[in-house]
């Protein structure tokens, strides 16, 4: 395509006249009219300075395009474009389009630069000692983070784009000669064939195309994490990293549920104390989950309570129902939760004392609450920061709730019909390979088992 269609083709689409941060650029060359069309604040300025300046000292202008990229432009990233929407997309994407008067199609150049945060440490992820780096929201520099810890010539970084409207770009990272192929093969034709308008605030839409799911079931299904270290020993594991432009967060699959119980803390410690906290952290999971439900039970039926646990039953008749103090404190939990996102920092110790007297002595002297409510809410709730996923801490929610549902309606044994209930569920919950979410538990594996809760020393793994 012609020089003068090509840029009349290209400017028609960009509508340049009515966006005030697409720049149209013309320099004239030895009578030859070379035209940069650039996105402000997206392209590195100095580097275009540096090469508008030797185009201006140029003796002669090659008519072919590839000669002129060739000989003219000393920059890494150069390519020939001959496609009019590649050509587009490459403008809004941040990089520099290059018309050249007498020359059919198109140079693109990638001097693109975003605006970006500091590398920092994920505050949902800390861990005493190790690295301090995590994810950020561009690209380039999450995968290279990677390949700054797995300098290996099988270590895959696939382009994908994703979103008829945003074109979000999205990378599958993966050892070729760890990564199950069959897996791998379908996350690239679903990526490929996935129909979404974009992916700016909907990375959940990727994970609804690639995994299974069913509404009704809260267990998550993919890992996610920000720390380059982690992203980088799964991947070593065989598994597939799934990175998404604009977001610090990336998607670890496939993902069964005892991962979640293992984290980056467990490997930064010795041996026995990363099993312990591993340990303790499973313990602590269950207990979330059958604290309530359990002593929501006994006070239903104390002639069941054993003799060294009377101690737990109330003492006197409660103003409001028991089932309905721990659903209101449930949904209090969750209130406080939003609040304090939305609250300005200067105002959070405030919040704090202002949550605590509302849920704590206010709401007891008021009669509205019961003292041992809160006390078994409290525990709950800071065992749900335990886990790393907060999809998860969800999920435990949804199933206590039941728990106490089933008890209520079925007094005497609804605590074994609300567990029979959350087994199926588990049951029910399959990985991206259609594997039990609960391998190796579900179906029994010991060998499997046991390195998931008892960690290896490093010598003695394989």
């Amino acid at each position: 395509m012609q020089y003068k269609q090509c840029l009349k083709e290209v400017e028609q689409i960009l509508q340049i006249e009515k966006s005030f941060d697409i720049v149209k650029r013309k320099l004239l060359v030895q009578n030859t009219e070379l035209s940069f069309l650039f996105v402000d604040g997206m392209i590195k300025d100095d580097v275009m300075e540096r090469i508008m300046e030797h185009l201006l000292l140029k003796g002669k202008i090659s008519k072919d395009i590839q000669m002129f990229a060739d000989e003219n432009l000393a920059y890494v990233e150069v390519s020939v474009e001959h496609d009019i929407g590649n050509m587009v997309t490459g403008v809004l994407s941040g990089a520099c389009l290059l018309l050249v008067e007498g020359c059919e199609d198109a140079v693109l150049l990638d001097v693109r630069t975003y605006p970006v945060r500091s590398m920092q440490e994920p505050e949902d992820e800390r861990v005493l000692r190790g690295s301090r780096d995590g994810f950020v929201e561009t690209l380039i520099f999450n995968t290279a983070l990677i390949r700054r810890r797995i300098r290996d010539s099988h270590l895959r970084m696939e382009y994908h784009s994703v979103g008829e409207t945003s074109k979000t770009d999205v990378v599958l990272c993966y050892m070729e000669n760890k990564a199950d192929k069959n897996i791998l093969k379908n996350m690239q034709m679903q990526l490929d064939n996935l129909k979404v308008q974009a992916l700016t605030m909907t990375q959940e839409s990727i994970v609804e195309a690639l995994v299974p799911h069913t509404w009704w079931n809260p267990f998550p299904k993919v890992r996610y994490t920000e720390r380059p270290d982690t992203a980088a020993s799964n991947i070593l594991e065989g598994k597939i990293l799934l990175l998404v432009d604009t977001s610090p967060s990336a998607m670890i699959l496939p993902t069964s549920f005892f991962d979640f119980v293992q984290e980056p803390q467990d490997y930064y410690l010795p041996p026995v104390t990363g099993n312990y906290l591993r340990f303790l952290r499973i313990l602590v999971f269950f207990a979330s989950l059958c604290i309530t439900p359990l002593w929501f039970h006994f006070i239903t039926n104390p002639q069941l309570t054993p003799s060294f646990l009377n101690f737990i039953l109330l003492k006197e008749t409660p103003h409001v129902p028991i089932l309905l103090q721990l659903l209101l404190m449930e949904i209090g939990i969750d209130i406080l939760k939003t609040a304090s996102l939305n609250t300005p920092n200067a105002l959070n110790n405030s919040f704090s004392l202002i949550g605590a007297l509302v849920l704590g002595d206010f709401a007891v002297q008021a009669g509205w609450l019961n003292a041992q409510v809160i006390l078994y809410m409290a525990f709950a709730a800071m065992a749900n920061f335990t886990q790393a996923s907060y999809e998860l801490g969800y999920a435990l929610k949804f199933l206590r709730i039941m728990l106490l549902l089933f008890i209520a309606l079925i007094p005497k044994i609804g605590i074994l019909i609300g567990i029979v209930f959350v087994l199926l569920v588990m049951a029910n919950c399959k990985t991206i390979t259609k594997t039990s979410y609960f391998y190796p538990l579900f179906p029994f594996h010991p060998k499997a088992l046991k390195k998931l809760f008892v960690r290896e020393k490093i010598r003695s793994q394989k």
